[in-house]
């Protein structure tokens, strides 16, 4: 039976909705099976409206009722929503459904969550609640009434009362209906209050389950500290009474932003020393903020329909960026960003994934919350910050929430305030909305009598269904230093505006060294032919922290590759600059940790493979071990004292300082594991006062294959604990050795506590094959294959989750032609699977067809 032909939207399309909601009034009858929603809401058609059409979007929901004014209707109903003859003058429309959230378990729409009731509607949640117009330009005010025998029910804005079995919310602010929140279910609370700078006293909780109590209070804090950051550097203060968090087990995304009702995935929330590791602090005080942020760059200025998704997103991102820069280290979490953007998103721009920022088209939107939106739109926001400048950026934000407060924007009503504020043109910088693909740069150089010059030229490779690019405005940071090693020149901006540009510096005494694309100031790849005696040359004397590890990385990153194709013994030049570089205490620890990290496996396949060679995983797999047990043994004498110089001692926090301690001690334990058979590592993870000291350790004794009575212990000892429990899992086969990756996570999906309808468990699994590089492109072609069975299995169940992890397979055409056989065997038996959802069918499809 031939598969429809899925629907494509296209931005050109886009036409107002023809009716104002004035408002919308909610009751929920709770019930696990039966749920009746009824809903009451006031339309008013637009007398100007070019499409009159009343069309209410509703997916999985039996209609019980429908009146129009208290008159009973009869719409025409489809599998999509419904339309039906309404009046031309205000009107009330009142529906009633009845739908199943305890078998919802694609978890969108209103579902349970072990007994828990909770809500995702972005992006297009809501029409599986009841039916309405669900489009981000649709805002209304909501007032909901929950009814049921749950001891807490939750709802967006302030509450209105409650009694026994029920409970009513007010939301004052106009917001589109992906914004709608709704939980449910026998939860404690951590509280907490913030007073805004204006000196309202506002009521903060984070919602849990009984027993999550003790792993609250490193995320009030944050949530406490996100809100004092966005009214000193933003201006903005919090809007409602009360801020309420919860804490979900099951939860396709990272967490959800809704008006004063921010749903979290647990992973996101919930953290003490014995459970979380210093990355899990960073990351949920980072999510914490990106959602609270929200409030303003997404809640009070909206996204006017689904293609401008990288407005609220991006800025947002770019927000919370800054953030943890101002909390932490600014040039530890800018190198972090940039590790970040290259592993995901710039295989997203130069593979078959490819598309803008702001795409021209989409057939499922759940499939564009990627890292190009995310990411790269983040990425976008800083160029406009370094062009414009600090003091004009803040300007032109104050104009944007003066202006739009209230509104469904659009990329050009934010470029608009730009313009405004700072009188540059910027329609050839908007080409960074429309055009995909990662631009290359390439320099060169020439110096004469006293003057250096640059020159510079770009150019964007075709990308699917854009063949041709323009040039771009791309801001490149440069410095100049002597050959002794000091700044002639200190970091000036170039903005780059056509194919091919120019810059000179004049009065220099002898021929500078280049520091280039300081900050990394342009999501771009740099073409420039260099020596690996000008890198060490960086690594040593740059005074931009990013180009200083830039130049290690690349140091890095051309030893592995001579490594591959020629055989050749690793670098000496370079292992003794990490020595040193390592040894000197007066460095960053974090620093010095980023320094000894490798460049990843997938990075050397894409490095090779852009220079023309065809990557070999396991010859990669190869290089890297050999690198590093050589630079374990050129470091042996000076392990065992780094190794207790970082050792942090005394009770665990997990500041800055602290963690950067912690993730050099780390490293330097996994290389001295390779020495010592493990002996350190095993008194580590027995003496282990927090759980990153014995991830640590049980990390790098996996490694070695000599881990596994302290993995039982740790199962033994944290089996209860679902969030530890992921990381057990992914540590298993994330250490693997390629041979065995696929058997290891092939075994795992058969254990007691793998569970495919949690994302957290699947994706600990699935994910941690797919980014075991040689395991998961292991030869057999078994991780394509269980990858693929599982994904199938997957998809009749969650397609969001198994849309995302289809990601996959996207970097497919780089490799040789005997994998690729494998892995088009396998994408194309995805392709044919019965009943395949449309989030997948689309990915597949384009990965198929790069």
């Amino acid at each position: 039976m031939a598969k429809d032909t899925p629907q494509t939207f296209y931005l050109k399309d886009y036409t107002p909705f023809g009716f104002d909601v004035e408002s919308v009034h909610l009751t929920f009858r709770l019930t696990p099976e039966t749920t009746r929603v009824i809903s009451k809401i006031r339309f008013a058609p637009k007398p100007d409206a070019a499409d009159k059409t009343f069309f209410l979007h509703g997916e999985e929901l039996q209609l019980i009722s429908a009146k129009i004014d208290g008159q009973d209707a009869t719409p025409d109903v489809t599998d999509k929503g419904l339309t039906c003859a309404v009046p031309s003058t205000p009107f009330t429309w009142e529906a009633e459904v009845e739908i199943n959230p305890a078998g919802n378990t694609a978890l969108e729409g209103l579902y349970m969550s072990n007994r828990m009731y909770c809500t995702q509607c972005e992006a297009e949640g809501f029409r599986k609640i009841t039916y309405y117009p669900d489009r981000p330009d649709v805002m209304s005010t909501f007032t909901v009434r929950i009814e049921g025998d749950e001891p807490v029910m939750l709802s967006n804005g302030n509450p209105m009362g409650a009694g026994e079995g029920w409970a009513e919310w007010h939301d004052p602010w106009p917001k589109p209906a992906y914004l709608f929140a709704l939980v449910a279910g026998d939860l404690v609370n951590h509280p907490g209050s913030f007073t805004t700078r204006s000196g309202k006293e506002v009521e903060l909780n984070i919602w849990v389950r009984p027993g999550d109590e003790n792993k609250c209070a490193f995320g009030m804090e944050a949530l406490k500290k996100s809100m004092k950051w966005d009214e000193d550097v933003y201006g903005l203060e919090y809007d409602l009474e009360l801020f309420n968090i919860v804490a979900v087990d099951d939860f396709n995304m990272g967490a959800m932003e809704n008006k004063g009702l921010n749903i979290f995935n647990s992973s996101c929330v919930l953290a003490s020393p014995e459970t979380s590791t210093d990355a899990n602090f960073e990351r949920i005080e980072a999510i914490i903020a990106h959602e609270y942020f929200h409030n303003w760059t997404g809640n009070r200025i909206t996204c006017r329909d689904w293609f401008q998704l990288c407005l609220k997103e991006g800025l947002t991102v770019f927000r919370d960026a800054q953030f943890t820069s101002d909390m932490r280290s600014e040039p530890v979490k800018r190198i972090d960003d940039v590790i970040t953007l290259r592993a995901r998103q710039f295989p997203e721009d130069n593979g078959p994934l490819a598309h803008p920022p702001r795409p021209e088209q989409f057939q499922e939107i759940n499939n564009f919350y990627t890292a190009t939106v995310y990411e790269k739109g983040a990425e976008v926001i800083g160029m406009l910050k370094r062009l414009v400048g600090d003091e004009n950026y803040y300007k032109a934000l104050k104009l944007y929430f003066e202006r739009h407060d209230g509104q469904a924007c659009t990329i050009e009503d934010w470029l608009k305030v730009f313009e405004d504020a700072t009188g540059r043109d910027l329609q050839q910088f908007k080409l960074w909305y429309s055009q995909a693909g990662t631009p290359r740069v390439k320099v060169s150089e020439d110096y004469a009598d006293g003057t250096y010059t640059l020159t510079f030229e770009q150019s964007t490779p075709p990308t699917p269904g854009q063949p041709d690019k323009a040039p771009r405005v791309i801001p490149m940071a440069v410095g100049l230093l002597s050959p002794n090693g000091d700044e002639v020149r200190g970091t000036q901006v170039l903005e780059l505006t056509g194919a091919k540009q120019s810059f000179t510096f004049d009065g220099l005494a002898s021929k500078p060294v280049p520091s280039i694309l300081r900050e990394f100031s342009a999501p771009v790849i740099l073409e420039r032919g260099t020596t690996n005696a000008e890198r060490a040359f960086l690594l040593a004397h740059d005074t931009d922290p990013f180009n200083r590890w830039e130049a290690g990385n690349a140091l890095a990153k051309e030893t592995r590759v001579a490594m591959v194709l020629d055989g050749a013994a690793p670098d000496t030049a370079y292992l003794d600059a990490l020595e040193k570089l390592v040894r000197d205490d007066e460095q960053d620890p974090a620093f010095r940790a980023l320094v000894l990290s490798p460049p990843s496996q997938a990075d050397i396949a894409q490095t090779l493979h852009e220079r023309g060679y065809t990557p070999d995983p396991q010859k990669i797999y190869d290089a890297a071990e050999t690198f590093t047990q050589t630079l374990a043994q050129q470091l042996e004498t000076s392990l065992p004292r780094l190794y207790a110089a970082t050792t942090v001692e005394g009770p665990y926090s997990p500041d800055a300082e602290g963690a950067g301690k912690r993730a050099l001690n780390g490293r330097i334990l996994s290389l001295l594991t390779r020495l010592d058979g493990g002996e350190q590592a095993a008194r580590q993870y027995e003496a282990a006062g927090n759980m990153t000291q014995q991830y640590a350790a049980l990390a790098a004794l996996l490694k070695a294959e000599k881990g596994d009575a302290q993995s039982q212990a740790f199962f033994d000892q944290w089996q209860d604990d679902r969030l530890v429990m992921d990381k057990w899992f992914a540590l298993q086969i994330a250490c693997a050795a390629p041979e065995k990756t696929a058997a290891a996570a092939a075994g795992l999906t058969k254990h007691a506590l793998f569970d495919m309808k949690n994302p957290n468990r699947f994706r600990a699994v699935m994910g941690a094959l797919a980014g075991n590089h040689a395991g998961f492109h292991h030869a057999s072609g078994e991780g394509y294959q269980l990858l693929a069975d599982s994904l199938i299995a997957l998809d009749k169940l969650n397609p969001q989750t198994t849309a995302r992890m289809c990601a996959a397979f996207q970097t497919w055409k780089r490799y040789g032609s005997d994998r690729q056989a494998l892995i088009r065997a396998q994408l194309t038996r995805i392709a044919g699977a019965e009943g395949l959802s449309r989030d997948t069918n689309e990915m597949v499809t384009r990965i198929l067809d790069a």
